[in-house]
């Protein structure tokens, strides 16, 4: 029999004992008093054609990165240690959800997002297919105004497939029609995803700053950094797949062309110099289709980047 490979956690004690980046789990609802919580957040409104393809990411994410103490060493991606000091963040583990009944999965998604927010934390979800972000921002019903930040290959922008209306397809059209949403900026589309041409007129026509791909390869980040209204509060939806398929081939839609994993830090580290990070998810990570892992750590990597920053924004408020 073959062995794996060895893993550098191996040389801190093996596995974490903890959450993700070996944070302090903590049962879910007790937030112990820490300004960010991490959250797993499987399904929500899974299409029947494919089912639950993303449902294995969030534990994909916790296992790809982290060792026993991690939190304590130097991160030279962030310049210093993952969490400053006096900053807390703990990881509620992953919520149960239905494999038929959608919107109950989505009334306890919203509900769970919304005890971390009237806590004052700030929710960092692992999901999940796209259909995930749908409930996480109706939890902002009574936390808002925000504005929207999504980095995605797609804009999903469909009104339904076939008989769903709360499908991955659709979640920035249902995000466009909350109230508490004043802005969206979406970037990063390239190729051919599920919307028609009439989607993208909506878009445009709801107010979306749309910045595709190849305007952004052509024209560099600084417009669409400049589209996230300044001192906004700011949730970022990123869909992994955003990213070249050379860096996270473990996605349902690959698109050539995407982010490299320092241009994905770059407009990160932008938003959070622009605006409040109030919530983060990232969605589609596609663990079947992993190559060694390798998407996993590209994912729970990007993750930690985002607590990390929010963690320096609740340490610069203090």
């Amino acid at each position: 029999m073959q062995k794996s490979a060895p893993q550098m956690k191996a040389l801190f004690g093996g596995a974490p004992g903890g959450g993700f980046f070996d944070l302090p789990l903590a049962p879910i609802g007790d937030t112990r008093g820490a300004g960010i919580v991490v959250v797993g957040v499987p399904a929500a409104t899974p299409y029947q054609s494919v089912g639950n393809y993303c449902a294995a990411a969030p534990d994909a994410m916790r296992a790809a990165f982290g060792w026993p103490g991690v939190l304590g060493h130097h991160d030279f991606d962030l310049g210093g240690c993952p969490l400053p000091d006096g900053i807390e963040a703990v990881d509620w583990g992953n919520l149960d959800y239905s494999e038929t009944d959608f919107a109950a999965n989505r009334e306890a998604i919203a509900a769970r997002i919304g005890e971390i927010l009237t806590a004052g934390a700030v929710p960092l979800v692992l999901g999940g297919d796209d259909s995930v972000p749908i409930p996480v921002l109706q939890a902002f019903r009574k936390h808002g105004p925000i504005s929207i930040l999504q980095l995605d290959a797609h804009i999903d922008w469909r009104d339904r497939v076939g008989d769903e209306t709360h499908g991955l397809s659709s979640n920035m059209r249902r995000a466009s029609e909350m109230p508490w949403v004043e802005r969206i900026v979406q970037v990063g589309a390239r190729g051919i995803g599920s919307a028609r041409p009439s989607d993208r007129q909506d878009a445009l026509d709801r107010g979306v700053e749309l910045f595709p791909m190849r305007e952004i390869a052509s024209r560099g980040l600084e417009a669409a950094i400049a589209a996230i209204p300044e001192n906004s509060n700011l949730y970022i939806a990123l869909d992994i797949d955003v990213m070249d398929p050379a860096a996270v081939p473990a996605v349902i839609g690959p698109a050539p062309g995407g982010f490299s994993y320092w241009q994905m830090v770059e407009i990160l580290e932008a938003a959070a110099g622009r605006a409040r990070i109030v919530g983060f998810n990232l969605a589609e990570l596609m663990p079947a289709a992993d190559t060694g892992g390798r998407g996993a750590l590209v994912a729970a990597r990007l993750a930690a980047t985002v607590m990390g920053l929010v963690a320096r924004q609740i340490r610069a408020r203090a």
